[in-house]
């Protein structure tokens, strides 16, 4: 018997990641649920901007490709370990999300919106022009991940790597959602006047969750980069940041679980719409834009007060 729901949340998880692989034939459905599992990460850390501290952020493709180009550059050009260069890279964004984050935080509404986008578009855009440093649109090669002598290889290999990770993560952001941080941030998000008025200090807040969420964001871009083996510009492109967002939208906002079912969702509905060929992106829109619709506060949040009206109804 579960004593929390969190507990048991984080098991069931646990379990499913445990067992999926039993239903995968092949090295495809590996591939794709690695590809899942790290969208997942990202958008947990982004959940916690989004949906618990309430600040939007459309420019977090940008930070995911930082991670993964610093890995890129600094393994396969300075010849710097895996592991050093995946931390340095995560510490170098983190102080960019930090520096940038201070005075654009202290906008609001679609004013932050537009800022953050800005801050993608300009990294997109450097990664693509300073050709002689990431090799421009054409994009750059990227050693495989080893530590201690250990390589990691094959598409198995990664996705248990990437479901500890995803576990990790999960475990994570519920112990901080749960601390007086997470209780800072909810009130961030509640009413920022309201806040400060009994003591919390907004900026400081909104600011450390928007290096979280970065930081998170550069270290699975690093690993990303290990995994495909080649990287172009293109995973920081303007589309991609939106489609962290809609992932966590998707699956409800401040809710942690949801943001891995969005982001497993919306990462293999365009495999299953492949039947579809030309129609695939206009079917993907209208069943985002019916889930929406219908079910406004995302799907997690959507199913959990189904479940209770009916109990409550019994």
């Amino acid at each position: 018997m579960w004593k929390t729901a969190r507990i048991g949340g984080l098991a069931a998880l646990a379990t499913i990641l445990a067992l999926a692989p039993l239903g995968f034939p092949n090295a495809y459905f590996y591939d794709v649920a690695v590809k899942a599992l790290f969208n997942a990460v990202v958008c947990v850390g982004l959940n916690l901007l989004i949906g618990y501290a309430g600040q939007i952020s459309l420019g977090h493709a940008g930070f995911f490709a930082l991670g993964a180009y610093g890995s890129a550059i600094l393994t396969s050009t300075y010849k710097v370990a895996p592991l050093p260069a995946m931390l340095i890279s995560a510490a170098a964004v983190g102080l960019l999300a930090y520096l940038v984050g201070r005075p654009i935080l202290k906008l609001k509404g679609h004013y932050l919106a537009m800022a953050t986008l800005g801050i993608g578009i300009i990294i997109h855009i450097v990664l693509k022009t300073e050709a002689r440093i990431t090799g421009g649109p054409d994009g750059m090669s990227v050693d495989p991940f080893s530590l201690m002598g250990f390589t990691m290889m094959g598409d198995r290999m990664w996705y248990w790597a990437a479901a500890g990770l995803l576990v990790l993560t999960v475990w994570l952001s519920l112990n901080l959602i749960d601390s007086p941080v997470g209780r800072a941030l909810r009130a961030v998000h509640g009413s920022e006047v309201g806040a400060e008025v009994v003591g919390v200090d907004t900026s400081s807040y909104k600011v450390m969750v928007f290096v979280v969420s970065a930081v998170f964001a550069s270290l699975v871009g690093s690993l990303f980069a290990h995994k495909d083996g080649f990287i172009t510009p293109d995973i920081g492109s303007f589309f991609r940041s939106v489609e962290f967002v809609v992932m966590v939208v998707l699956g409800g906002m401040a809710s942690t679980f949801g943001s891995v079912i969005g982001a497993v969702i919306l990462t293999l509905l365009p495999q299953v719409l492949t039947f579809v060929e030309d129609y695939e992106a206009m079917v993907l829109g209208g069943i985002m834009m019916g889930m929406m619709i219908f079910l406004p506060k995302g799907l997690l949040p959507a199913v959990v007060s189904q479940f209770r009206k009916r109990g409550a109804a019994r």
